[in-house]
């Protein structure tokens, strides 16, 4: 696998590190909170107004690593801010201090997302995209299964000492930084001496000068977003249902699992018959998952439901990527990208409040269905409106 160059791995090892300490307080996140007194409305208005500083962040940082022509500085500083944020959380439980934490967090995945995925980009072929960023999203998410594995086993020994995991998760954190120096930074188009400086919202003028796939792309991918709510609600939900903080925490596990070992085969698999192809295939999947979402049922059946959104989780995330970077210019990947996931968590920040609140009024039934709902109609959008990458057309 010579396609897998030095700098990919890096890359990967430093997502895989960083994603164990996110994702040891992930899936104990939503427990965290409500045991502070955050109602469900509250906690999704949170994840939304940080996942919205990210996305904000993603563009115009994005935007900042084209036109300078570095990558490796933001991605340092992003995955630094992310490290430190872990063990803020547990100083205060103030509502304030916990919005402040998180968004640190969701900076920090802001300035450094346009760089990495335009750095992994760029040590690809046209051939080998989806590969390339299933493979870093196989890494990426195999933290997301130790992560949560080591929560278990901590809350096994020590039962409700959440704060503790808190600063815990700062030590994986610290050898993301640690490996982050060994990255190379790559010769790009080089920075002009006289360029103006970055606006916050410059990367918005992209949108009327990027092709037309992308636009008509990206429109399906922003509508899906905006019914596609935190993954927090699915845990709020499993735990509705009854189950205990290990059987959640279990099933989260075994997501993560599906989507560690889904990711690369589907990256492999879409570069053969096509990108899109495979993408809309998840989306069908997201489909399945939130009508299954708005019934009841066992332990088992939501550990089905949860094996299905592994896979489309897997085929999916990283495509879209490979996807958006297949069909724009080389020297505006960054900008693409992190025009593209700056909309994107604008839009999630928004999806977060309203699922919050339809729950709040509705149930979570309604919440569920509606989403299926929306979420079929961009498939029939993706599928007649968005052509497929020239290289699969």
């Amino acid at each position: 696998m010579t396609y897998l160059t030095r700098t990919i791995w890096l890359l990967s090892w430093i997502s895989l590190v960083t994603d164990i300490a996110s994702e040891m307080l992930y899936p104990v996140m939503p427990i965290y909170l409500q045991s502070i007194g955050f109602s469900v409305w509250i906690i999704g208005v949170l994840e939304g107004f940080a996942e919205a500083i990210a996305g904000l962040s993603k563009g115009y940082f994005g935007k900042l690593s084209d036109q300078t022509g570095r990558r490796t500085p933001f991605i340092r500083l992003g995955y630094g801010l992310s490290a430190v944020s872990k063990p803020m959380i547990a100083v205060f439980v103030y509502p304030l201090w916990i919005f402040f934490a998180r968004t640190v967090d969701r900076l920090g995945k802001g300035i450094r997302t346009g760089a990495r995925d335009a750095l992994l980009s760029d040590e690809a072929t046209t051939e080998t995209k989806g590969r390339v960023f299933g493979f870093h999203r196989s890494m990426d998410t195999l933290g997301a299964v130790v992560g949560p594995s080591l929560a278990l086993l901590f809350l096994y020994y020590f039962p409700g000492s959440y704060r503790n995991m808190f600063l815990i998760a700062f030590v994986p954190g610290l050898l993301a930084i640690l490996l982050s120096l060994y990255l190379k930074e790559h010769t790009i188009s080089p920075a002009k001496d006289k360029a103006p400086p970055v606006r916050f919202f410059a990367f918005l003028n992209y949108w009327k000068d990027s092709p037309l796939s992308y636009r008509r792309l990206v429109t399906g991918l922003l509508v899906f977003t905006l019914c596609n709510s935190s993954d927090v609600f699915l845990l709020l939900r499993i735990k509705q249902a009854g189950l205990s903080d290990t059987a959640t925490i279990g099933i989260y596990i075994f997501y993560n699992l599906i989507y560690a070992l889904a990711a690369f085969p589907l990256g492999i698999l879409a570069d053969r018959i096509g990108l899109k192809k495979i993408f809309l295939a998840g989306l069908v999947l997201f489909v399945m998952v939130y009508t299954g979402m708005s019934l009841t049922g066992s332990w088992l059946w939501y550990a089905s439901l949860l094996l299905l959104y592994g896979l489309y989780a897997a085929a999916t995330e990283g495509i879209s990527k490979a996807w958006i970077s297949t069909i724009t210019d080389k020297k505006d990947t960054a900008t693409a990208i992190g025009t593209f996931t700056g909309l994107q968590s604008i839009c999630t920040m928004m999806a977060s409040m309203l699922t919050g609140w339809i729950w709040y009024h509705f149930g979570a039934a309604t919440a569920f269905l509606l989403t299926a709902c929306i979420a079929f109609m961009v498939v029939v959008y993706l599928l007649v409106r968005v052509p497929a990458p020239d290289t699969h057309a």
